[in-house]
């Protein structure tokens, strides 16, 4: 489920009472946020009976429920260690676990996995503990930390995301050809401000032509507001001061765009890339782009619904759960509604939906796809194969 996935759900849907428990439970909330989420987005009030209908879905706790083979678990281990997972930690790899594979395995026996499966990086991790600035928010909504994240650009995949500054929630996480286009960035705002049906107090990104529009759009949506913010919502600052993004660029990195880089790296120096080549650059996007994005969307859910260590200056807890249940921190919400109409008028403005390559070359590549039977790749070795099978085609 995408990252907005969540935050339309939450608007309203169409499910019955049965596939939202469903959805919640296997998103790994507790009974309590189960209760809050249905009570306090869907109207849903249960109290003793949640039990009793979870026994019915035949849904239960780790502990209470069958757990997955140790074989199946180790063939995943390995499969992560072996692909873009490879510096996962193991908590973040038991979500991996929960989330992509699907299984049904303690934490603890992750741990002894991944300590078996890689001692010297388990060690590794455990050394790099880092000292972060002190930083406080009021409450979800009140800032938005945007910024674009540079390091797999040099092979064609600009990586732009948004986060929460209080609750720590990704708002929006994707790629592109570029992070630069002004009109990007704005139609990944106006996505998310249309998805969560309103946007922050206050927005905050480095300086950069890319953000342009973004500042402009954040005040225009704000016109009608008169908090103390209502002229100064949209905040220009160093990167160093636009810590919570780019503090998390580490985590990104850590859980999958680590082992991207070195993958393409590896395509470079053994000769199979040529990055002053327009026509490998087309194959290896179009080869790609969407691996890297169904990546993107499964980390940021990872991320959305693992648990937070709370600190002097911050709240601990489940960044999903901040950021929809704030009054469970006796907090609120800062966002500011906006009506559909600002949104499309300024849509009109603002937005442009971004393409891995020219529509001439999709269309090339997709005619070459059909030619050999190659269906849309849906891991790292059949996009290799795929971008091998163009390049030999095209050149």
């Amino acid at each position: 489920m995408a990252v907005a996935d969540c935050a339309a759900l939450h608007r309203g849907s169409a499910l019955n009472e049965d596939e939202l428990i469903q959805f919640y439970f296997k998103k790994g909330y507790t009974y309590q946020n189960i209760r809050s989420f249905l009570a306090t987005k869907h109207g849903i009030e249960l109290t003793d009976q949640l039990r009793w209908r979870l026994k019915k879905l035949a849904l239960k706790r780790r502990g209470e429920e069958v757990q997955s083979s140790l074989e199946e678990v180790q063939a995943a281990v390995e499969e992560e260690r072996n692909e873009s997972g490879r510096d996962l930690g193991y908590r973040m790899l038991h979500q991996r676990l929960l989330q992509k594979h699907k299984l049904r395995v303690g934490r603890d026996t992750v741990m002894m996995l991944s300590a078996v499966n890689d001692p010297d990086g388990a060690l590794e991790r455990k050394k790099h503990k880092l000292k972060r600035r002190e930083y406080h928010s009021k409450g979800p909504d009140f800032i938005w930390h945007m910024d674009g994240y540079d390091k797999l650009k040099p092979f064609g995949f600009a990586i732009h995301g948004c986060i929460d500054g209080y609750s720590r929630r990704i708002l929006w996480l994707h790629v592109s050809p570029s992070n630069n286009d002004p009109y990007i960035i704005a139609g990944y705002y106006l996505e998310c401000v249309r998805t969560l049906k309103g946007c922050p107090t206050i927005v905050r990104s480095d300086r950069g032509t890319e953000n342009c529009n973004v500042a402009f759009l954040q005040p225009f949506l704000r016109e009608s507001c008169d908090d103390q913010f209502r002229g100064e919502n949209f905040m220009y600052g160093k990167s160093t001061s636009n810590q919570r993004i780019e503090a998390w660029w580490g985590q990104l990195r850590k859980n999958g765009a680590g082992w991207w880089m070195d993958f393409f790296k590896e395509l470079r120096t053994n000769g199979e890339l040529d990055d002053s080549c327009d026509i490998q650059m087309d194959c290896l996007r179009f080869s790609f782009m969407s691996l890297i994005q169904q990546e993107l969307i499964i980390i940021a859910n990872e991320w959305n619904v693992h648990t937070i260590r709370q600190s002097a200056q911050n709240p601990g807890g489940v960044p999903d759960v901040l950021y929809f249940l704030p009054h469970q921190n006796n907090c609120r919400s800062y966002k500011h509604p906006i009506d559909n109409d600002d949104i499309e008028a300024a849509e009109e403005y603002s937005c442009l939906k971004p393409e891995p390559t020219s529509p001439e070359f999709k269309e090339l590549a997709e005619l070459l796809m059909a030619e050999a039977r190659i269906n849309s790749p849906t891991n790292a070795d059949e996009g290799l194969a795929l971008y091998r099978h163009l390049k030999s085609a095209i050149l």
